[in-house]
């Protein structure tokens, strides 16, 4: 299979498929780079700013001690096991994100216009699937 990086095409041919003719690939258009420098949440919640903040120094403070542990060649079940305390903490701050993205940047793009709402639409399935990974 080869891939043209620029239209993300591919030609493909099954190796159990017995047809003689194929056909290519639909070009898709590449996505528009989002600009996401200087851009701003429509609004935070102040709580939940707050939290996050105060979740985010916790977080500091757990990767601090994994960089120590490792440095003393602690068990590593043990560093596993705080590595995994750190993505879950992450994650709570990642769902307080998204909740914040939802009720504030969302609704507002989706209220504002047939196009907008789509352009968010298409935000959202986006984030959806590179946080899923």
């Amino acid at each position: 299979m080869s891939h043209d990086p620029v239209t993300k095409s591919a030609t493909t041919k099954s190796a159990t498929s017995k047809s003689a003719t194929s056909k290519p690939a639909k070009r898709v258009k590449p996505a528009e780079p989002v600009a996401t420098e200087g851009r701003k949440a429509v609004a935070v919640d102040a709580d939940a700013k707050q939290r996050n903040q105060k979740r985010l120094r916790r977080i500091e403070g757990q990767v601090r001690g994994l960089q120590k542990m490792v440095e003393e060649g602690r068990y590593c079940a043990d560093i596993l096991t705080q590595i995994a305390s750190v993505h879950e903490a992450l994650r709570a701050v990642g769902r307080e994100l998204v909740r914040n993205h939802l009720k504030h940047c969302a609704t507002q793009a989706i209220k504002r216009s047939p196009e907008d709402a789509e352009a968010m639409y298409d935000e959202l399935v986006e984030m959806m699937y590179r946080t899923s990974r």
